[in-house]
């Protein structure tokens, strides 16, 4: 599996594991059968009514088409770099500085969407896919972006994820609202500001998983932190 490392602006490297062309494809799949299974239901209800051509005309563009030319651009805006086929198979749109992915960002993809897929049934976005190494079509190398695994990956060291005892206790049930793949880079971002001694990292990182949980608590950054990391093992384990 290719890994790419991604220069955070807390100056922090972050390695992630890049979507492979299978899981893409897989993920295109999903999303044209979501697609596919939108227009016939559209299409079967227009046919049991009585419309007008004209009105049944402007039905379908404003109600099927429009949802189908701007589905990517609309997903990916909305629901954090995903499509429905991207959250299926837990991959997803990142910036290659660290940032979040702006607006412009995901027009750029979607208009050259039109070439990389649109053209030869998508091999031209399998080839550049597979060639750079980085994840990344046409629209990926334009826009600065690629798409990577979000499926935590195996840790080592004193943050790597604990097994808990059956009796554990979890201090904080909020820990059950992390993603996995927000929960792995709070662990590197963790790893990093203890491996550096950089206490405003690891202070902003307690912040944020404060911000996103709602958890409010007096315990210090780290020890909040590595008992955020246990509850949301034990929690994830018990769901297992």
């Amino acid at each position: 599996m290719s890994t790419i490392r991604v220069q955070t602006t807390q100056n922090v490297s972050l390695e992630y594991e890049v979507a492979s062309v299978g899981e893409r494809i897989l993920a295109a799949i999903i999303d044209n059968l979501i697609l596919i299974a939108w227009i016939v239901a559209w299409v079967l209800l227009f046919s049991s009514l009585q419309l007008q051509g004209d009105t049944r005309l402007v039905i379908l563009v404003l109600l099927v088409g429009l949802p189908v030319v701007f589905y990517h651009l609309v997903c990916e805006v909305f629901f954090n770099g995903q499509s429905l086929g991207k959250k299926a198979r837990h991959i997803k749109v990142i910036r290659l500085d660290g940032t979040q992915p702006s607006l412009g960002d995901y027009l750029l993809r979607w208009v050259l969407r039109i070439v990389d897929t649109g053209f030869m049934s998508g091999l031209i976005a399998v080839i550049v896919v597979a060639s750079n190494g980085r994840g990344q079509r046409l629209g990926d190398l334009a826009a600065g972006t690629s798409v990577v695994s979000t499926r935590p990956r195996q840790s080592v060291g004193p943050l790597a994820p604990v097994m808990t005892s059956d009796d554990y206790v979890v201090v904080f049930p909020q820990a059950a609202q992390l993603a996995d793949h927000d929960v792995a880079t709070i662990r590197q971002l963790v790893s990093k500001g203890l491996e550096h001694k950089n206490y405003l990292l690891l202070n902003e990182v307690a912040n944020k998983v404060k911000d996103l949980t709602g958890v409010h608590t007096e315990l210090p950054d780290e020890a909040f932190l590595r008992t955020i990391l246990r509850d949301h093992a034990h929690l994830a384990a018990m769901q297992g």
